[in-house]
């Protein structure tokens, strides 16, 4: 069973509204991707703690100043080096603290190569593009459902916010390709301190696709609507014309208007019957004459 027109309206709203909290969400979060980074532990600085401090290395003595001791690690192998977890976005990029509590964040255009910051930017202004237009589309779709406006207003502003949504999702699209593409330059030809040894897409990466997908579904969802209301207009514009047609026939056999206002309830009320060799389908009851409501015997005729 097919939705009607507000209900349709109703859904292209609803998903524009879930594209466009998605589309915000994962720009504003820096998680599209995340891994771990190997590096190696720095010397412990300060007094000794009571606790081996595992993410730093500590000599055997304190006194790093007498060259006649020897100084010795206990570290060795694997031992020296430290997984710092790590996740970027399009705007930053954050890594774990030296001493693995909380994380030290920068701009990730920092990390980015230099000759290959174009990339980095397009991917910023298609996403800027992105937003906007599906702001907009949404906007148009609840000024359509104002009662204010007529049937014909309203379809305008229904195929303008299908279209702007439509290309907001284009946009959207491309900018999730152009960051990808940002990040995969930055791992190989990013700052040695930077480049990650394991990584994956995050959540924030599934959530601006989602957002794309939920986009497109209320692009095609509303421009579904305005094309199922053109139909209905030229199908009702189409029936209109007939009757004209047949009305000026009759006009011509200087019929009566009684006569044509009868032909038109009659062609209004009539059932749809189908015709079997043009002929009506027997029911398997007695035909009856109008007249004097007696069957007719003839033979084994039957209506």
């Amino acid at each position: 069973m097919g939705l009607g027109r507000g209900r349709r309206a109703s859904l292209a709203i609803t998903f524009n509204f879930v594209a466009l909290t998605f589309a915000v969400s994962a720009v504003t979060t820096s998680y599209w991707c995340e891994g771990t980074r190997k590096v190696a532990k720095p010397f412990c600085t300060g007094p000794p703690a009571k606790a081996k401090q595992w993410f730093c290395i500590r000599f055997n003595s304190t006194n790093m100043n007498d060259s006649r001791q020897v100084q010795y690690i206990f570290e060795t192998g694997e031992e020296k080096f430290l997984l710092k977890k790590f996740h970027a976005g399009i705007f930053f990029t954050c890594e774990q603290a030296s001493d693995m509590k909380g994380y030290d964040c920068r701009r990730f255009a920092d990390v980015a190569p230099e000759h290959e910051k174009g990339v980095l930017w397009l991917c910023v202004v298609a996403e800027s593009l992105y937003l906007s237009l599906l702001f907009i589309g949404g906007c148009m779709m609840i000024l359509e459902q104002c009662p204010c406006f007529s049937i014909m207003n309203k379809l305008k502003l229904s195929a303008f916010a299908a279209m702007l949504t439509a290309l907001s999702g284009l946009c959207g699209m491309v900018a999730h390709m152009m960051f990808t593409t940002a990040f995969h330059l930055a791992v190989s030809l990013g700052p040695v301190d930077w480049r990650p040894k394991s990584w994956d897409y995050s959540w924030s990466y599934a959530l601006a696709w989602c957002s794309f997908g939920t986009c497109m579904g209320s692009a095609v969802t509303a421009l579904n609507r305005y094309t199922k209301t053109i139909i209905e207009f030229k199908y009702k514009r189409r029936n209109i014309e007939k009757n004209l047609m047949v009305k000026e026939k009759m006009m011509e056999m200087d019929l009566p208007e009684p006569m044509w206002d009868m032909y038109l309830t009659a062609v209004a009320e009539a059932p749809t019957q189908l015709l079997i060799n043009g002929h009506k389908p027997s029911t398997g009851e007695p035909c009856v004459d109008e007249e004097d409501g007696r069957s007719q015997q003839h033979g084994e005729a039957y209506c």
